[in-house]
């Protein structure tokens, strides 16, 4: 989530605003008892697996709505109804509409989107820049590119706010016919409708998996990639629920093998408790970004901006259990994603990077305050910093993996991409602030943990196939290889669920016990004296 002052992540809060276009054909025309009084507002709907588009719109109608767009694949349409009893009439577990959610929110939240700058920005023309591009030689891709800068048969899906495609570094890389925009709910696919409008996010993001290696400006981590851009996030900087499934839907329709979501949907700002609306959210998301994986879509995804812990998201059609009070990240928290935390250019965890143990794959430069990441903006250069930087990273690698690799599966790439990975041990001491007092806690051993996950990413050993592991001590204990990474997470207990031998809780200790006390149990589990709270 972008804050003015802050860092950079697109927070999506949801506002339904686009025109609505039928699918397939008219739907009926509501009666009378349909009539209402102000604006439509644009709704988020749920079927059965299975649903016919014939039924969805039936039903719609009946409710008093209109269709913009049915996915039947997925069984989630758009629609759009004047009445105020709509929602009641489909079914408030099966619909929700963010824009009636945040009902007199004040807009014009640019700076969700676009944070304020670290630095002016650099004009086009200015030479060549690699020099300041810090970022692309932590992992390797300065190098990497000279080896595979990626092929033209590869695409890359910019879920974003829109990619200037006149932009010198970025002008042979964007593809025209696999570009679209989304916020509607349904692809319009004008030039006018996917490219950037008040915001230079995604040109950003598309600059780092895919400027050219043309001796100006800067460089991308596999400038030889397509890309297309997919317009999800609006002018006020929110990703609406229906365009983020819009997005995902267009590239599995498409064969887009892979595609990057610097943003975040919720109904509001990110659930840490139980919300409206949020399950058909959730559920829709799911949907989208699982039919999108078994199409052949790796999808990566930004960790956010918000220094939580996260957890998990249930898969899609799993019960919930609203009572755990922990923070979800829509698409990052998703089994089916690749979520990436920041690291700065010490390699340890930017502030704002939010992490959790069974959430966050691998991390990739996202940069600090006074040092951020250089890529393309609509007309020049500029530093930006947040997990929406580091995502685009780990993008490109995959991008330079499925050139080497023409036809691996998401599950090929996501492998290869944590198995490359360099792991990065938890910090032993995470005080930011130098106020005695931990920031966060990172558990897990070093090959695996809730701030890197795997560890960085690494663009050469994509390209190289082998990866030099920078560990002065055995990273991890066996992992059985055919448990997912997500499985093997139940391993390793986060710090609230440890009980002390005493019978405190971990919450009730002091940093440096709570420590001691989890080590104990991983001990117990097998994991060779690896301190992993606060590391």
């Amino acid at each position: 989530m972008l804050r003015r002052g802050s860092v950079l992540l697109t927070c999506a809060v949801l506002v339904f605003a686009g025109q609505a276009a039928a699918a397939g054909g008219a739907a009926a025309e509501p009666g009378d008892e349909c009539t209402g009084s102000g604006d439509a507002l644009r709704y988020l709907v749920l079927f059965d697996p299975g649903t016919s588009r014939a039924a969805a719109r039936q039903e719609i109608a009946a409710a008093c709505g209109r269709p913009t767009v049915y996915y039947p694949e997925i069984a989630v349409a758009v629609a759009t109804s004047r009445s105020p009893a709509f929602a009641e009439r489909i079914g408030a577990d099966r619909t929700v509409s963010a824009q009636r959610l945040r009902g007199d929110e004040p807009t014009g939240r640019t700076q969700r989107q676009d944070p304020d700058r670290q630095a002016p920005q650099t004009a086009l023309g200015s030479g060549d820049l690699s020099a300041a591009q810090w970022d692309m030689r932590a992992i390797g891709a300065d190098v990497a590119r000279a080896v595979e800068p990626g092929s033209r048969t590869v695409v890359v899906g910019v879920l974003d706010s829109g990619v200037d495609a006149g932009h010198p570094d970025l002008s042979r890389a964007v593809d025209p016919r696999l570009s679209a925009s989304c916020l509607s709910g349904a692809p319009e696919r004008s030039a006018a409708s996917w490219a950037p409008t008040t915001s230079e996010h995604g040109t950003h993001v598309a600059g780092i998996i895919a400027a050219a290696d043309d001796g100006q400006g800067i460089t991308g981590v596999a400038p030889g990639v397509r890309l297309a851009s997919v317009k999800v996030v609006d002018d006020q900087g929110y990703v609406e629920p229906q365009a983020a499934v819009c997005g995902f839907m267009w590239a599995a329709r498409h064969g887009i093998p892979i595609t990057n979501s610097s943003f975040f949907v919720t109904p509001g700002t990110m659930p840490c408790a139980p919300s409206d609306g949020y399950d058909v959210v959730r559920e829709a998301v799911a949907r989208a970004v699982g039919y999108a994986e078994s199409a052949g879509t790796l999808n990566v995804a930004a960790a956010t901006n918000e220094a939580v812990h996260l957890t998990a998201s249930p898969e899609s059609g799993a019960a919930d259990d609203t009572s755990r009070g922990t923070c979800e990240a829509l698409p990052a928290g998703l089994r089916d994603t690749v979520a990436v935390s920041a690291v700065g250019r010490d390699r340890v965890k930017a502030g704002y990077s939010s992490y959790g143990l069974g959430v966050i794959d691998l991390a990739a430069p996202g940069g600090t305050d006074g040092d951020c990441v250089l890529s393309t903006v609509p007309g020049g250069y500029a530093p930006l910093c947040g997990t929406s930087m580091a995502a685009p990273h780990v993008t490109g690698v995959a991008a330079l993996l499925a050139s080497r690799e023409p036809g691996a599966s998401p599950e090929r790439l996501r492998d290869v991409l944590a198995e490359q990975a360099q792991a990065i041990a938890c910090p032993g001491d995470y005080d930011l602030t130098g106020n005695g007092s931990q920031d966060a806690y990172c558990a897990g051993y070093e090959g695996y943990n809730g701030f890197y996950g795997r560890g960085m990413v690494d663009a050469l050993a994509a390209v190289s196939g082998s990866p030099e592991q920078e560990a002065s001590e055995p990273a991890r204990r066996g992992v059985d290889a055919e448990q997912s990474q997500r499985d093997q997470v139940a391993d390793v207990p986060e710090h609230r669920r440890v009980e002390h031998p005493g019978g405190q809780s971990a919450q009730e200790l002091d940093p440096v016990v709570e420590r001691n006390a989890l080590n104990d149990v991983l001990q117990g589990l097998g994991v060779d004296r690896q301190r992993v709270e606060g590391r």
